[in-house]
């Protein structure tokens, strides 16, 4: 007997211990016995809950090969066949030399609702815009086209041309993502990714039923049977908050409607994944525009940033807390999923990744990016153990390691860093190729009269690009704001990164006669109450912030007169709110107010989304 396999639910809690199941290619013939729910069971018969379970268990995966016997038809022009088939012919040396060497053609072409898309291929390589649209399973796609027909028409479009791009089984990376569509653009992808995991499940039962008929009839098995990865698990969506993955849950089940579809366990995933019962979500409930509209949808509902769940499909249910190697879709937060690849010390369910969905980039590089990096290096790598593989149903692509040049990514930001755009270009290697949005980008509205000033400082690396910047702000900038009488009181210095915040703080404990206080995501509430009440009533004449802190409490600070930005924000509204802030005092003109942006042209992302696509590549090249 194999060895027992320990199962965890989604937060790695021991569940139960259960034997691996066999393997899918088994030809023997099962015999299923069905035990009606109201049959009686003598106690001897049925001294467990366990028992009864297993006498009125019906094997699924039988059940479901015998449901999809007719129902499937080899094509060998459909998409999926033709990206995730046994032979892609688009999965050359040629191609994969291409992506390793970063030689890619690249053309501008119309998203629709998207808008204009910037479609990159390897060099040499045919795939593109010839590729056939793929055709999505009837039992989900009923559901979602009834739904579709009920949404704003711009919506529905843009659900389409989303669709249209994925079918291509390139890589996709959407920015920005509007939380006005956030709800429309899930469904179509969640839809792609379902269509995805059905085709492939049903593709292997299929084969399963061939190989069973072929040792029935004592004829030579099928050889053209490689429909497998290594491991089961074919979709991995990272999210940042557990309400993220609740959001997704829906998107996901709304194409698995009941009756026809159950859910298993979503009681217990939305009492996990939501709030108490008795708790009052306070961004939720608030008064319209008391909050940003973005930071209401960002930290609504539970925000734990720590979580993972397996979520297996069958024909007829999606069954929620699935074990990693036995489910298809795997839900998580880089965080989470880091904690078990260190504490299981490998990431052996990650070795068969098909689709990678990364949502809410924004807020993830607002969390720690390392964990994202972590995650991406143990994707599509090669198992460390079999886990009951049949090597003979591995796709040949899988043993010779090259399943990164096709696994299909769809990232969704709401900006671009550069951190996002180093994984758009360097980790996403799909010879299918990739496309991203291109947008041109207008100066942000930012208060009538306000003169902002913007320094540029020279740099010719970005390794030297935080000391540059440093010794910039503390031998220019910094010394003519303290000559100001004016402007080295109710100054408030923003900074984006926190490591530029902890040394530009130890520089300020050095000054002699300047008084300041800090605001940063690790002060506590306390500290956060004292050190905006003295700047505002002026005992400290400078108020250090980073990002991350305005980012997680969105406090409007009151006192401001000066504003000096050691670099543009990330988020191009925080520039608009934080100007806005002097006029939350009364008698405040915008002649009282002063604004400095310190900038190098390795901020392009950053001063690209704050003063427009056409000026910024007028500041960038000026000296």
């Amino acid at each position: 007997m194999s060895p027992p396999l320990k199962l965890e639910n989604g937060n790695g809690l021991p569940m139960m211990t259960m034997h691996r199941p066999k393997k899918l290619n088994k030809r023997k013939n099962k015999t299923v016995k069905t035990v009606s729910v109201s049959e009686e069971i003598s106690p001897s018969a049925a001294p467990t809950l366990t028992t009864v379970k297993a006498k009125i268990a019906v094997d699924e995966e039988a059940q479901e090969a015998q449901e999809v016997v007719d129902d499937v038809v080899d094509d060998s022009s459909d998409p999926y066949e033709l990206h995730f088939g046994c032979n892609p012919a688009c999965l050359s040396e040629s191609s994969r030399n291409a992506v390793d060497a970063r030689h890619w053609k690249s053309v501008k072409i119309s998203g629709g609702r998207l808008g204009p898309t910037l479609e990159s291929v390897p060099e040499g390589s045919e795939a593109g815009p010839s590729r056939k649209t793929d055709n999505i399973l009837e039992r989900i796609r009923k559901p979602f086209s009834e739904r579709q027909a009920k949404l704003p028409k711009e919506h529905a479009e843009l659900q389409n041309d989303v669709l249209s791009l994925l079918s291509k089984h390139q890589d996709l990376y959407i920015t920005p993502s509007p939380w006005e569509t956030k709800k429309c653009l899930r469904e179509a992808i969640s839809l792609h990714a379902l269509n995805h995991v059905t085709k492939k499940r049903r593709r292997v039962l299929k084969n399963n039923e061939r190989l069973s008929h072929a040792a029935k009839s004592g004829a030579e098995p099928p050889e053209d049977v490689q429909d497998q990865g290594f491991t089961r698990p074919s979709v991995l969506i990272l999210l940042p908050f557990r309400s993220s993955g609740l959001e997704w849950f829906k998107a996901l089940t709304s194409h698995t409607p009941s009756p026809e579809f159950q859910i298993e366990n979503q009681s217990r995933f939305v009492a996990e994944y939501g709030l108490p019962p008795d708790a009052v979500d306070k961004l939720a409930s608030a008064e319209p525009g008391t909050y940003p509209v973005d930071h209401v949808e960002t930290f609504k509902g539970n925000v734990d940033d720590s979580f993972r769940v397996g979520i297996k499909l069958t024909r007829k249910s999606v069954k929620m807390f699935t074990e990693f190697y036995g489910c298809d879709i795997i839900m998580a937060s880089p965080l989470g999923l880091r904690q078990s690849i260190q504490k299981e010390k490998n990431a052996d369910y990650l070795s068969s990744i098909e689709i990678l969905l990364i949502d809410q980039l924004d807020a993830l590089t607002m969390q720690n990016w390392e964990h994202v990096k972590f995650v991406m290096e143990h994707i599509n790598k090669m198992p460390k153990e079999s886990h009951d593989t049949d090597f003979s149903r591995t796709k040949p692509w899988y043993l010779d390691g090259h399943a990164q040049y096709l696994r299909q990514s769809i990232l969704l930001s709401a900006y671009e860093t550069p951190e996002t755009r180093a994984l758009y270009n360097a980790e996403l290697k799909n010879v299918a190729g990739k496309s991203r949005l291109d947008r041109v980008w207008s100066p942000i509205e930012v208060p009538e009269g306000i003169e902002q000033n913007f320094v540029k400082f020279d740099c010719s690396s970005p390794k030297d690009e935080a000391d540059k910047r440093f010794n910039y702000f503390t031998t220019q900038l910094l010394p003519n704001v303290l000559k100001s009488a004016v402007q080295s009181a109710n100054t408030v210095i923003f900074i984006p990164s926190y490591f530029d915040f902890v040394r530009v703080h130890n520089y300020f404990r050095t000054l002699s006669g300047v008084t300041f206080t800090v605001l940063s995501e690790y002060s506590s509430n306390q500290d956060i109450s004292r050190a905006r009440q003295a700047f505002f009533v002026g005992n400290k004449s400078f108020l250090l912030m980073t990002e991350r802190f305005h980012f997680y409490k969105r406090y409007k600070i009151r006192g401001i007169r000066n504003l000096v930005f050691y670099g543009p924000p990330d988020h191009p509204q925080y520039y608009t709110e934080l100007l806005s802030y002097p006029f939350l005092d009364e008698g405040v003109d915008s002649s009282d107010v002063t604004c400095r942006v310190l900038y190098s042209k390795y901020d392009w992302f950053r001063l690209e989304r704050i003063a427009g696509t056409e000026p910024a590549v007028e500041m960038i090249k000026s000296s």
